[in-house]
């Protein structure tokens, strides 16, 4: 039976095992993206999604519970600054596992970790989704003055 049990211990120490994550948390701020095995993922990703929403607000303590987290001032000053700033208007899910295959080696499940905001091209197509519904619901007003200046062009040329 399975009782009481929801930390996937990853086969270490308690100490190991959250200096571990401090480190690959820390890496995935940096790096916006890392490659890690499928159970290492899941058990990140309850580790960084708390401290990005906490990243929200940027108070003092809210820094300070961060840092006892992270232990690595540059990767906090990066959470507080970019990526807070980057997901600031998602309600949660910053985080996104995608599976890779097998490692060659020892035939373990890969994934890679990245958070949601940083990647071009799941997002290029959200882009184009919000400005096509606000082109629908109140007209284009990007289009309306370029065709006034292009009829000026046109008469301008005519004059000449």
């Amino acid at each position: 039976m399975r009782h009481g049990k929801k930390v996937n211990h990853l086969g270490r120490q308690t100490a190991h095992r959250k200096a571990m994550l401090a480190n690959m948390a820390c890496s995935l701020i940096e790096h916006k993206r890392i490659n890690t095995t499928v159970a290492k993922a899941k058990a990140l990703k309850q580790f960084v999604e708390p401290l990005v929403t906490k990243s929200k607000e940027d108070t003092t303590h809210n820094r300070r519970l961060v840092f006892s987290k992270l232990r690595q001032k540059d990767a906090v000053s990066e959470l507080f600054r970019n990526v807070a700033t980057k997901v600031g208007d998602r309600p949660g899910g910053y985080t996104r596992i995608i599976k890779l295959g097998n490692r060659l080696g020892d035939n373990a499940d890969m994934a890679m970790i990245e958070l949601v905001d940083y990647n071009e091209i799941y997002n290029a197509g959200k882009a184009e989704k919000k400005t096509t519904r606000r082109s629908r619901r109140g007209g284009s007003k990007a289009a309306q003055p370029a065709a006034p200046a292009v009829e000026e062009t046109k008469a301008s040329n005519e004059e000449e």
